[in-house]
């Protein structure tokens, strides 16, 4: 079998990253074009209008070219993470994506549980303790993840377990917040003390298989994977 080729030759440029995150962001907003030369072209304008009130607008206008690629630089950037989460939501998994952008020190478990209904539980483990992040419909996902928390309180009975229900609903927390509401809990555990909880956990991991994100509903007879909860 040829092995793949992840040599830098291979890899996109960055003309290409760009290129393709334009058009991402183009389909979600067909205007993107229009708003970021608006934004390029008003700074411009601003700067040559100071120009003009200290008499050398030429210089002025030059100088505000830099800012205005800047601005517009890191207006692009902030709309292509709104983009790649709105092409996100509703997706079964998006909240996995979403906790993927996660730093350093924290370990997520995507559908460490999962339905025939396709609701599902994910799992993150960093200083606040554990994180159970839920997606599904509100009436069934919170018995899932209650299930969930008593399993995982009996194997670390003294560790912080937070949950969370990804959605724009009350109580809940948006897909594109979903990494920054993670990394703002408290921090009530120490780096050793994350270890011992992910070796604590790999004996909850042992009796259950890495379920697989299911692609349509399951009829009422199939067998679901180890460890997988049925609805209520």
């Amino acid at each position: 079998m040829a092995k793949r080729d992840d040599s830098p030759e291979n890899k996109p440029g960055r003309v290409a990253q760009i290129r393709a995150a334009y058009s991402i962001t183009k389909e979600v907003q067909p205007l993107i074009g229009l708003i970021l030369l608006g934004i390029f072209l008003g700074v411009i304008v601003i700067f040559v209008a100071v120009g003009f009130i200290l008499d050398n607008p030429i210089l002025w206008g030059v100088t505000g070219i830099p800012f205005g690629v800047l601005l517009t630089v890191i207006i692009f950037g902030r709309r292509v993470e709104k983009a790649a989460y709105s092409r996100l939501e509703g997706q079964l998994g998006a909240g996995a994506n979403a906790l993927s952008t996660l730093r350093r020190g924290w370990k997520v478990d995507p559908a460490i549980a999962v339905t025939r209904n396709q609701d599902v539980v994910h799992r993150v483990v960093g200083r606040p303790g554990i994180v159970l992040v839920g997606e599904g419909a509100p009436n069934r996902i919170s018995n899932l993840l209650a299930n969930e928390k008593r399993k995982h309180s009996r194997v670390a009975p003294d560790t912080p377990i937070y949950d969370v229900v990804v959605g724009d609903g009350e109580g809940q927390v948006p897909l594109r917040r979903l990494s920054g509401h993670v990394m703002k809990l408290p921090r009530n555990l120490r780096p050793a003390e994350v270890t011992e909880v992910l070796n604590r956990l790999k004996a909850l991991s042992a009796n259950r298989q890495q379920l697989p994100i299911p692609k349509g509903p399951l009829p009422k007879n199939a067998k679901l994977p180890p460890g997988a909860s049925r609805p209520r």
